[in-house]
């Protein structure tokens, strides 16, 4: 007979997404998972298989948690200024209490680049890609603006994005603002 979980999976997938968070896949060790958790190392293979388990469903987890901003800029219909919102939106997030600083996601491109992991880097990949065409998307609802314009503009705002993210978690908040203004005077 399986033994019945004396744990809510939810909430230690939560703690488990807040710790890779902030240290990252290959930082985090399976002890600091443990303490940070509150279970032991068989119930952590038992429910997620491994590290790497866990940290998918971590991903999962934190996609869940941030969907909500990605909807509402995909059903936007404002062009630049649903953007600019976006952006603002992505920040907000962070300061939600018990948030990390920075994106999830993004630490998580960043840190699986040259990574062998061919499953994460698809998932990175593809996010980045959805978010690019959100951003073009959004570009095309400005007629005055032609496609070659398109593609560099949301270029830029793709890797701005990133420094955003990186920026979130050492700058101040009106350094934040300043950035996010900085870059829609430029598109």
């Amino acid at each position: 007979m399986a033994r019945k979980k004396e744990y809510d999976e939810d909430l230690v997938v939560d703690k488990a997404m807040r710790l890779f968070w902030r240290n990252g896949y290959e930082s985090t060790t399976m002890q600091m998972l443990e303490k940070e958790m509150g279970i032991n190392k068989f119930s952590i293979y038992s429910s997620f298989g491994n590290k790497r388990g866990l940290f998918l469903k971590s991903l999962e987890n934190y996609h869940k948690k941030v969907n909500f901003i990605f909807e509402e800029f995909k059903n936007s219909n404002n062009g630049i200024s649903d953007i600019k919102t976006f952006f603002y939106d992505s920040v907000n997030i962070c300061n939600v209490e018990g948030n990390e600083k920075g994106c999830f996601v993004t630490n998580t491109y960043n840190e699986f680049a040259k990574s062998n992991d061919e499953f994460i880097q698809k998932q990175m990949n593809s996010f980045m890609d959805n978010l690019k065409e959100l951003f073009i998307e959004k570009l095309k609802m400005d007629k005055t603006k032609n496609a070659d314009l398109i593609l560099k503009q949301a270029n830029f705002l793709l890797l701005a994005k990133h420094g955003l993210a990186a920026a979130s978690k050492v700058n101040t908040q009106d350094e934040i603002t300043d950035y996010i203004e900085m870059i829609f005077q430029n598109i």
